[in-house]
C-alpha cells in the first residue's frame, strides 16, 4: 500500500480527482487555487532553459560528425512539416464531416448580440496574436544571451545551445574537460527536477480545481459537440496516424504511452505541455533514443511540432464558420491549411497559445470575423488539455522516428525500459555513452 501511495502516477491521478471535486463543490475556492498551479509551472519553467542548453550542447558535442547534426535537424524539421500538415488536413476533414458548429447558431448569435464584450475580448486576443514573421525569425537570435536565459525564451536558448555545441564539437579532445563539467551539471539539473516533481500532485490539483471552479461543467453543454469532435479527432490521430508511424519503425504505441504516463497525467492536470518538457528529454533517452537526438528534437518540436494545436486550430476555424453560417469553398479551406501551417508554428506549448494563434489566423484570412473567437472563451481551457497531451505524445513519437532513422536507438536500453528497469537521469552514476566520443574521435582535431 505504501509503495502504491508513493507512485507519482497514483498521486497525480488522485490530485486530479480531488481537484475536480473541489472545483465542482466549492467553485469560488477552486478558482482561487490558480496560483498553486502557476507556481508549480513556474518551478518547471525555471529549469527548462538550463536543461535544454546542457542537453543540446552535450548531444551535439558528442554527435561526432557535423554533417550528422545538420542531417538530424533537417530530418526533424521535414518530419514536423509533414505530420503537422497532415494533422491540419485531418482536422478540417473531420470538421466538415461532423459539422460541430451546426447546432450552436443560437449561441453564436448571442455572442454577436453581446458585441461590445465579445469585440473587446477578441480585439485583445487578436492584438496579442498578430504576427510579424520577419520579427518572429529575427527574434530567434538573442541580442543578449543572459537575457534569453532570464526570459526563458526557448528558441533563443536553443539557437545558442546549438552554436555552443557545434563549437565544442569542432574543438575535439580539448573540449573534453568542459564537456564532463557540463555532464555533471546536467545530472545536477535533473536532480533538481526530481525534487520539483514531488510537487506535481499539488500543481495538478490546483490546475484542475481552478479550471472546474472558474468555468464550471455547465459551460461545456452548449459547445459539447465541438469538444467531443476535438477530443475524438486527437484520439484517432494518436491511435491512428502516430500508431502507424511507430509500427513502420517497429515500435508499439501502447508501451510508449505507458512509459510516459506520468508526463501525460501531469499535462492533463496543469493544462501545459511545458510542464513535461524537461522530463520528456530524459524519458526518451531512457526509452532508447540517444541523448543527441532527444536533446535536439524535443526542444525543437516544442515550437515546430504541435500536432494537437494544429488539429484544434483547423477544427475551430471550420466550427466558427459553421456557427456563424459562413460557407467556405474548397479553395478557402486549402488556403486556411496553408496559413495554419505557418501560424501554428507561433504557438508555444503553454495554456491559451492556441486561442491566440486562432485569432491571428482569422485576422489574416479576413473571412470569419475575429469577434467570433469569443464563442470559444468558455471551453478553450477544457480543450487545452487535449492539445497539450497530443503535442507531448507527438513530440515523443517524432524523437523515436528520428532516432530510429539515424541508427541512434539503443534496443538494449529500450528493453530495459519496457521491463521497468530504466534508470532516471538524476540516479545515473556513469556519464552518457555518447560523451566520450568528444575525447576519443581524433579526426575532430582536423576540423
Amino acid at each position: 500500500m505504501k509503495r502504491l501511495y508513493s507512485n507519482l502516477t497514483v498521486q497525480v491521478l488522485t490530485a486530479i480527482a480531488l481537484g475536480v471535486a473541489v472545483g465542482a463543490l466549492f467553485p469560488a475556492f477552486g478558482a482561487a487555487l490558480k496560483p498553486v498551479a502557476d507556481t508549480f509551472i513556474s518551478l518547471i519553467k525555471m529549469l527548462i532553459a538550463p536543461i535544454i542548453f546542457l542537453t543540446v550542447v552535450l548531444g551535439i558535442a558528442g554527435m561526432g560528425s557535423m554533417k550528422k547534426v545538420g542531417r538530424v535537424g533537417g530530418k526533424a524539421l521535414l518530419y514536423f512539416e509533414i505530420v503537422t500538415t497532415l494533422a491540419l488536413a485531418i482536422g478540417i476533414l473531420v470538421a466538415n464531416l461532423t459539422q460541430p458548429g451546426a447546432g450552436v447558431q443560437a449561441t453564436a448569435q448571442a455572442v454577436l448580440r453581446d458585441g461590445k464584450k465579445a469585440a473587446e475580448a477578441a480585439k485583445f486576443t487578436s492584438q496579442a496574436g498578430e504576427m510579424n514573421w520577419v520579427e518572429f525569425f529575427t527574434h530567434i537570435v538573442p541580442d543578449n544571451v543572459v537575457g534569453a536565459f532570464a526570459k526563458g525564451d526557448i528558441l533563443q536558448v536553443l539557437l545558442f545551445a546549438v552554436l555552443f555545441g557545434l563549437a565544442l564539437n569542432r574543438m575535439g579532445p580539448t573540449a573534453a574537460p568542459l564537456v564532463k563539467t557540463f555532464d555533471r551539471l546536467s545530472h545536477a539539473m535533473f536532480g533538481v527536477l526530481a525534487l520539483v516533481m514531488k510537487l506535481a500532485p499539488l500543481g495538478a490539483f490546483g490546475g484542475m480545481a481552478f479550471t472546474i471552479g472558474k468555468y464550471g461543467i455547465a459551460t461545456l453543454l452548449p459547445l459539447g459537440k465541438l469538444m467531443l469532435v476535438v477530443y475524438a479527432t486527437m484520439f484517432l490521430f494518436i491511435f491512428g496516424v502516430l500508431n502507424l508511424i511507430l509500427r513502420y519503425y517497429k515500435l508499439r504505441l501502447g508501451p510508449y504511452l505507458a512509459f510516459i504516463k506520468e508526463e501525460i497525467l501531469l499535462v492533463l492536470g496543469t493544462s501545459s505541455s511545458e510542464s513535461a518538457l524537461p522530463r520528456m528529454i530524459d524519458k526518451l533517452e531512457r526509452y532508447g533514443c540517444s541523448r543527441s537526438v532527444a536533446g535536439l528534437v524535443i526542444p525543437t518540436g516544442y515550437s515546430f511540432n504541435l500536432d494537437g494545436t494544429s488539429i484544434y486550430l483547423s477544427i475551430a476555424v471550420i466550427f466558427l464558420a459553421q456557427a456563424f453560417n459562413i460557407p467556405l469553398s474548397l479553395t478557402q479551406q486549402l488556403s486556411l491549411i496553408a496559413i495554419l501551417v505557418v501560424t501554428s508554428k507561433g504557438a508555444a506549448g503553454v495554456t491559451g497559445s492556441g486561442f491566440i494563434v486562432l485569432a491571428s489566423t482569422l485576422a489574416a484570412t479576413k473571412v470569419i470575423p475575429v469577434e467570433s473567437v469569443a464563442l470559444l472563451l468558455g471551453v478553450d481551457r477544457f480543450m487545452s488539455e487535449a492539445r497539450a497531451i497530443t503535442n507531448v505524445i507527438g513530440n515523443g513519437v517524432a524523437t523515436l522516428v528520428i532516432a530510429k532513422s539515424e541508427g541512434e536507438f539503443d534496443e538494449a536500453r529500450h528493453q530495459l525500459a519496457l521491463q521497468g528497469r530504466s534508470v532516471p537521469e538524476n540516479e545515473r552514476s556513469e556519464p552518457a555513452a555518447e560523451l566520450p566520443r568528444v575525447a576519443q574521435d581524433s579526426d575532430l582535431v582536423a576540423r
